[in-house]
């Protein structure tokens, strides 16, 4: 990630090698949160509070508001208090997939994340480059890397690779960080799909919109009430 949410994501292109459109318009048009059901609003209205507004993910997953629910209610489990996995590891991988998907929103939200969870802005600017960066302990190496399999064409984790990952992490970590991996790609590529753009939440200086300075988030753990990339 060189200073800007753009450098960030790299070529935009994703694993499949098609290449995105940062600036053309949202292929579908979010739901206004007035227009969402009752039982929607205490979503938005904690998103407000965290972020300081509604993110477009979530009002594109309103069009379907039992597909949000189920969206809310995984990514909650996923990122709980009690997750055997560290928070800024969990934040580490989330960008790094959302990078190799060329999702511009996702980058900029879980940047901003990892950012607030403790991780210098040194090692987040390294992500895009971690194999070549003395930055990143073993533990995060093996964590990326099997993001990395599990993120490419064909999922192609090898026994070698999973051996490593058992000599470091144990099983309900594994699966764990397996269910992470899982959920953010398809947050990622539903994101980058449907072209939802970045909202500058992201501190690097050049980010962009200019209009959002100052608004990295600042997670609380435990269940977020809300979808998230």
């Amino acid at each position: 990630m060189g200073g800007d949410v753009d450098e960030a994501i790299g070529p935009e292109k994703g694993p499949s090698g098609a290449g995105e459109h940062p600036e053309a318009a949202m292929r579908l048009e979010p739901r206004p949160a007035r227009d969402c059901p009752w039982y929607l609003r205490p979503f938005f209205w904690n998103q407000r509070r965290k972020y300081g507004e509604v993110l477009r993910s979530a009002l594109l997953w309103a069009r379907s508001p039992r597909l949000f629910l189920g969206v809310a209610a995984l990514y909650g489990a996923i990122d709980r208090r009690r997750s055997p996995l560290d928070p800024a590891l969990r934040s580490l991988v989330t960008v790094r997939v959302s990078q190799l998907n060329g999702c511009r929103f996702c980058v900029d939200l879980n940047a901003a994340t990892l950012i607030a969870r403790g991780v210098p802005l040194a090692k987040v600017e390294a992500l895009d480059g971690w194999r070549e960066s003395g930055l990143f302990d073993a533990h995060e190496r093996l964590a990326l890397d099997y993001a990395e399999a599990m993120t490419g064409p064909g999922c192609v984790v090898d026994d070698g690779l999973w051996a490593r990952l058992a000599a470091r992490f144990d099983e309900d970590s594994r699966l764990e960080l397996t269910a992470l991996v899982a959920f953010q790609n398809l947050s990622s590529r539903f994101n980058a799909a449907l072209r939802v753009p970045a909202q500058g939440f992201c501190p690097i200086p050049g980010a962009k919109p200019a209009s959002a300075q100052a608004k990295a988030p600042h997670p609380r753990e435990g269940p977020d009430r809300g979808v998230r990339p």
